[in-house]
């Protein structure tokens, strides 16, 4: 399964690589192209498109070093492995953006409102903005394809700002064609729409990656489905306290279950464990699970004994055979503690030695208010053998069985 993971990683960089690499040279190119005519044809929207088609190859490079990061293993520094990478660089792009909607909005403003004169842009402008129109669209299918395929949101955020080019780009198109007919001012409006455009897209990606960072939660319907999975373990009672958080791509989880009070640790660790791998074999996200195992009623007092001051004390006590306790299980149930004592059965050689033995124990128990009940289990040397005597005695803490 390890291995299995790991390619898959490998595959997803490689995607991720590939289209990002198409990006970059797309973007290089209408960079150099927008801002070159866009001063050769006196249009201040096509340089304001060309510097957002500069941003975009910012965040290429950006999106390149996270893909490449962020298939790094886990280390002893990064023990959940490098997937905030990806987050980190989405929240990078969307501040970019908003930084150059800042100064593109400021620049146009002060044009517009200074009455500055404009020269009318050239027709190349509209061939330049159409053809730009053309290729960020289609870059913009082709990364969202590739994006949704590989479940990158980092992938999914510069898809967005392929589709926020192009319509920058037809907005250039658009305010060319009224300032070809004498509506000069319709440059600026349309950077200023522009810078718009941009900074709603740079807050729209900025949100979720700092919701990822402060460890908000996965989605509802992704946290029923958790539940369903949990709930449907055999030995699982219910769960609760279920706590789920972001990194990349991927999803960490940690929660409590409730199994039944009197089951062995090694039982409640196996639920536990089944319930660990259903998860991370059925959500393809899940590379983490944390499961805290508590038994039914299990609300116990911190002031309830520990096994290391209530074995010492019980070894002191003059009962017959103290010494031949094998093991003693202690339950803490309801804020209350009882003790489940085994013995093996030839220490007893009648009824009455085995009913002295639970007054003894009745005794010890008279004098430790905080032990509610003591149950004695006897068992012969052979462990298959039927014979199993449980002694009944002072408020029904003790009972025998034939």
């Amino acid at each position: 399964m390890q291995r299995s993971f790991i390619r898959s990683k490998q595959k997803r960089y490689i995607a991720i690589r590939n289209v990002t690499i198409l990006s970059v040279i797309a973007n290089l190119l209408l960079t150099i192209v927008k801002i070159t005519f866009g001063v050769i044809g006196h249009s201040q929207a096509l340089i304001a498109d060309g510097i957002h088609s500069f941003s975009n190859l910012a965040i290429d490079a950006m999106v390149l070093l996270a893909a490449k990061y962020s298939l790094l293993a886990p280390d002893a520094r990064h023990p959940y492995g490098h997937g905030r990478y990806e987050t980190l660089v989405t929240l990078a792009a969307g501040l970019l953006l908003i930084v150059m909607a800042i100064g593109l909005f400021s620049e146009a403003y002060e044009h517009l409102i200074g009455h500055k004169a404009s020269s009318e842009p050239t027709s190349i402008i509209l061939i330049i903005a159409f053809t730009a129109i053309i290729i960020k669209e289609a870059i913009y299918h082709y990364t969202i394809y590739v994006a949704n395929k590989v479940n990158s949101p980092m992938l999914i955020a510069n898809a967005w700002h392929h589709r926020s080019d192009a319509l920058s780009s037809s907005l250039v198109f658009i305010s060319v064609l009224g300032s070809m007919a004498g509506y000069l001012w319709l440059d600026a409006v349309a950077t200023i729409i522009i810078a718009i455009m941009i900074a709603y897209i740079g807050f729209e990606e900025c949100l979720p990656a700092i919701n990822k960072l402060i460890d908000s939660s996965i989605k509802k319907e992704k946290l029923l489905e958790i539940k369903k999975i949990v709930e449907s373990v055999d030995g699982v009672h219910s769960m609760y306290q279920l706590r789920t958080r972001k990194m990349g791509i991927n999803i960490l989880i940690d929660m409590h279950i409730i199994v039944a009070p009197r089951i062995s640790i090694s039982e409640g660790h196996r639920i536990s464990e089944i319930v660990r791998t259903n998860l991370l074999d059925e959500i393809e996200e899940v590379i983490d699970v944390l499961v805290h195992v508590k038994p039914k009623h299990a609300n116990t007092s911190l002031n309830l004994p520990q096994r290391s001051e209530i074995i010492p004390n019980l070894q002191r006590q003059p009962i017959d055979n103290i010494d031949k306790i094998e093991n003693v299980t202690l339950h803490y149930l309801e804020n209350k503690l009882s003790l489940d004592v085994d013995l093996p059965l030839n220490i007893i050689q009648n009824n009455n030695q085995a009913q002295l033995l639970s007054q003894q124990f009745a005794k010890f128990i008279a004098n430790e208010p905080k032990i509610q009940a003591i149950n004695i289990y006897y068992h012969g040397t052979n462990y298959n053998s039927p014979q199993i005597f449980q002694i009944e005695e002072l408020r029904n803490f003790i009972q025998i069985k034939d």
